[in-house]
């Protein structure tokens, strides 16, 4: 083994170079957003029109130029049920480019500190309730998005690979459901609760009398608001150095058809809600597992009703502007 880095919980440099891949979207504005808050003074972005991170030879020169000390990679294709049933080339293929171009550059030029974040999409269709970091590769997946869960469980490998062959302290952390400001609202890209979202406001606006979601409404979702996850990123880098990658959750969930009552009421919809049967419901149940990431001494601070009010008011703001 390649000597590596010695590791001691502390805080990280705030003066150092911390590139965030994917600050535009979701996760990693959110990312981008508490770093600021917490003091990192030297923050570096690049979007896709600026820095094709499916590039390798684009990505090695970005790394060999700017020599970060800190990344988190955020940057993924990513998308709902629909999006994930209907590309799955796409989805394997642009997240395993990206994966392998920015992990490979960030180990070339001397990256201290790396988390990758990926999704609890990695678990089994059926694995057993709460879902526990070692569940990872012991069952089927669930098949209208195994192809993006299998890049992101190449990117857990390909981190404990590093720290096993070059010693370097890189981690991984899984998030659940993630929703709040910056997500997809999208007709075909958006994942259940932005699309909730889209759908009941539109409805409330224009004095629909009912609504049809897809499936029976009975499968389980644990949300966790996206401000929470990049609060308990920072917390990792300063708190876990561990080959396990760690699930970021809240360690409780709801129903698809409890959660479209909560948009309804948080846009003031009142007419009825119904359910399309003969579309697919996707996994039953994903709730995680956060035992490990609460032994660090960390968890989530924003209720889900508080959360979804914000996103709501968020997603007014801000509808004009966003992908439709």
């Amino acid at each position: 083994m390649a000597a590596g880095l010695e590791f001691v919980p502390a805080p990280l440099d705030r003066s150092a170079k911390f590139y965030v891949a994917g600050h535009r979207g979701l996760v990693g504005s959110a990312i981008w957003r508490k770093l600021q808050n917490e003091g990192f003074g030297n923050l570096m972005g690049r979007t896709s029109a600026e820095l094709d991170l499916k590039n390798r030879d684009d990505v090695f020169a970005f790394f060999s130029e700017n020599k970060p000390r800190y990344v988190v990679l955020a940057a993924a294709k990513v998308g709902g049920i629909l999006a994930n049933n209907t590309y799955p080339v796409d989805f394997l293929s642009d997240n395993l480019r990206i994966q392998v171009n920015v992990l490979d550059a960030a180990r070339e030029y001397g990256v201290e500190r790396l988390l990758f974040l990926g999704s609890s999409c990695i678990y089994p269709k059926f694995a057993d309730q709460p879902i526990r970091e070692e569940s990872l590769l012991t069952g089927h997946l669930e098949p209208t998005n195994d192809a993006y869960a299998i890049a992101k469980i190449a990117g857990i490998m390909q981190i404990q690979a590093i720290r096993r062959q070059y010693g370097l302290p890189w981690i991984s952390a899984m998030p659940t459901n993630l929703y709040g400001p910056g997500d997809n609202f999208s007709l075909e890209g958006s994942h259940v609760l932005p699309a909730l979202i889209r759908r009941y406001d539109e409805a409330a606006a224009s004095g629909a009398t009912s609504v049809t979601n897809w499936g029976t409404g009975s499968p389980r979702r644990e949300l966790l608001h996206v401000d929470d996850m990049a609060a308990a990123c920072l917390h990792l880098l300063e708190h876990y150095d561990g080959s396990s990658h760690v699930n970021v959750g809240t360690g409780s969930d709801v129903t698809i058809r409890d959660l479209a009552s909560i948009v309804a009421g948080a846009v003031a919809y009142q007419g009825e809600i119904e359910w399309d049967s003969s579309k697919p419901d996707g996994t039953p149940r994903k709730l995680l597992d956060v035992s490990k990431l609460a032994a660090t001494g960390w968890t989530a601070s924003i209720g889900l009703e508080e959360g979804i009010r914000g996103t709501v008011n968020w997603y007014r703001e801000n509808s004009t502007a966003l992908r439709r």
